[in-house]
């Protein structure tokens, strides 16, 4: 972590415009999980108790071109309000007079959000002028959206050129640290466990931790690309045939440190209620598909959880969104949790696994950025770590 932090400058007094990431999901105008509100609110308390005034910047899905009440932050900014225990006011845009006189109007410790930065199309565009036009709202720049800071939008990186501090959150500091330590200064055995449907999504974090683990454990529907890349006939289970010739250079490559299911869970039908049966990785039968791994594979790989001392965790080992198809993500969530290694879990599903499992208090760090922390530990620069005030 080579980055300035809030701890590093003085806000007393002073206007600290703070990018959040409250992309939570809203159903019938109520935040149906304040997940990531909640992951912000010890930099917004450390702000507040130290006199600055607040104001937070966020998207919110993905609007087209313009302002639209299915995206508004008012839900949020009433549910900031029940969690900080303290009035939240609600800009009525991001920029412009209104609000400018409004933040004008702020005291010391009060808290505004700011309406969707993505109701202008130039957020996105990372436009100078609109980022200006942010600049004008406060005097220091305070990053806690890890899950923004792989893209480069005016809220995330042109602002924070415009102001004499930009620092990191508390939130930002974390992933930025736990992560960081996996990749520069990880304690071995180190372990990687990825899933999810697709190696096309994850080539470049799989190279990058292949030069840098001790295993790589394979799950999920990319685990059915690498199995017919060795020869197994995956019968109709999810496969990315365009990826077949990188999947045999990886398994090439990476020699015993890459891991496969050898059994898996598989069903008849993607149906919640399919006919399931266990069987070897080897032998899916014809117009079935597999779902998820089976007994041989999770005892392989817990054992080889068991011994690790630093665990990195994005994707599920199967469609856990079917109870009957998420014991492998359970099993592995447990093992995970009862290795007593520092583990860090990322991505949406990895992070709802653990919860699911109702381990996610014994896990070191849950990341709150899927695709940041791929690019993360894809080696990647992310432009709104790169745009913070060094150390």
């Amino acid at each position: 972590m080579n980055k300035k932090t809030i701890r590093d400058i003085d806000v007393s007094g002073k206007r600290a415009l703070v990018r959040v990431d409250f992309n939570v999901p809203i159903k019938d105008g109520i935040v149906a999980d304040d997940t990531r509100i909640a992951a912000a609110l010890p930099t917004i308390r450390y702000l507040v108790e130290r006199g600055a005034m607040v104001i937070l910047m966020s998207h919110l899905g993905r609007p087209k071109g313009g302002p639209d009440p299915k995206f508004s932050l008012a839900p949020v900014a009433r549910r900031l309000s029940e969690l900080l225990g303290k009035p939240v006011g609600m800009a009525t845009d991001c920029i412009g007079a209104e609000v400018e006189k409004m933040v004008a109007a702020l005291r010391l410790g009060d808290v505004l959000l700011l309406e969707n930065v993505r109701f202008h199309p130039e957020e996105e565009k990372n436009d100078p002028s609109f980022a200006a036009q942010l600049a004008r709202l406060g005097d220091v720049y305070v990053n806690d959206a890890f899950g923004s800071a792989h893209r480069a939008h005016a809220s995330t990186e042109a602002v924070a050129r415009l102001l004499p501090a930009a620092v990191a959150g508390f939130l930002m500091e974390a992933e930025i640290d736990y992560l960081g330590r996996a990749l520069e200064a990880p304690e071995h055995p180190f372990v990687a466990i990825l899933g999810g449907a697709k190696i096309s999504d994850k080539v470049g974090v799989i190279e990058h931790l292949l030069t840098k683990v001790d295993r790589l454990l394979i799950g999920g529907g990319m685990a059915n690309t690498f199995l017919k890349a060795k020869g197994c006939d995956m019968a109709d289970s999810l496969v990315e045939d365009a990826s077949l010739d990188t999947a045999r250079r990886l398994v090439s490559s990476a020699g015993d440190k890459l891991m496969l299911p050898v059994d898996l869970v598989v069903a008849d039908k993607f149906e919640a209620d399919a006919q399931l049966q266990h069987v070897a990785a080897d032998r899916v039968p014809a117009g079935w598909r597999g779902m998820d791994i089976s007994r041989r594979t999770v005892e392989s790989y817990s054992s080889v959880i068991a011994g690790a001392k630093m665990i990195v965790w994005n994707g599920p080992m199967g469609v856990f969104e079917f109870p009957r198809f998420a014991e492998g993500t359970n099993a592995v969530a447990r093992a995970v949790a009862e290795s007593g290694a520092t583990s860090i879990v990322g991505g949406g599903d990895s992070a709802a696994a653990v919860q699911q499992a109702g381990v996610a208090d014994r896990i070191s760090h849950i990341s709150t950025g899927g695709g940041a922390s791929l690019e993360f530990l894809e080696g990647r620069v992310l432009p709104g770590v790169a745009a913070l005030n060094d150390a």
